[in-house]
């Protein structure tokens, strides 16, 4: 499955997006974000039912962010590799969220295939999710992999299948943070940043 409306941006536009926050940090917000569901079962169906991809798009958009695209990809490292790889490459697109494969079973490849593109790691992200996570199903947290790091200047969040967790990481880490992530993340940028993108799009 796979959904983009939205034509791609000049590398001027989100400039206009672009602002500082009370503190003097840049900051992207509106936020444009790209999310990617990994289920092999619901992949293989025809019209798949997606909570917890609905359930990122309803946070971020009742925060007054957009979602560009949606993809839905099986339980295999190319394949979400490929998917994540394809978001980030898109200038328009600031944030991916990911979410499923993040679990200790063999075809749980979802921190693989996103930490692959990594360039910077935010461990922090994963140390406060699972923290959270401490508080509401107990030691079990402690099998979540969830990861999050900046690929191609687009700080991706790679979170678990189910939507009480997606609603936990989204509400009380992604959402209030991201828009000061995407701004430093991009901070730097200048015309030769479109040779990174490119050199993503043909890894």
């Amino acid at each position: 499955m796979s959904t983009d409306d939205t034509d791609t941006e000049t590398p001027s536009d989100a400039g206009d997006r672009r602002t500082t926050d009370d503190h003097g940090h840049d900051i992207i917000d509106p936020l444009y974000v790209g999310i990617v569901t990994v289920s092999t079962s619901r992949a293989s169906e025809r019209d798949p039912e997606d909570p917890g991809g609905d359930t990122i798009q309803e946070i971020f958009e009742d925060a007054g962010h957009e979602v560009q695209a949606r993809e839905l990809v099986r339980d295999d490292y190319g394949a979400i590799r490929t998917a994540v790889r394809s978001l980030v490459a898109r200038r328009e697109i600031d944030v991916v969220v990911t979410t499923g494969g993040t679990g200790v079973t063999a075809d749980d490849v979802s921190p693989e295939a996103t930490s692959a593109l990594f360039e910077r790691e935010l461990p922090g992200f994963g140390e406060l999710f699972r923290s959270l996570s401490w508080e509401e199903v107990g030691t079990r947290a402690m099998a979540s992999r969830a990861t999050a790091g900046i690929a191609a200047n687009t700080p991706v969040f790679c979170l678990p299948g189910s939507t009480n967790a997606v609603r936990t990481a989204c509400e009380r880490l992604i959402v209030p943070e991201a828009p000061h992530l995407a701004g430093l993340a991009t901070s730097h940028r200048t015309d030769a940043t479109d040779q990174t993108l490119s050199a993503y799009q043909s890894k």
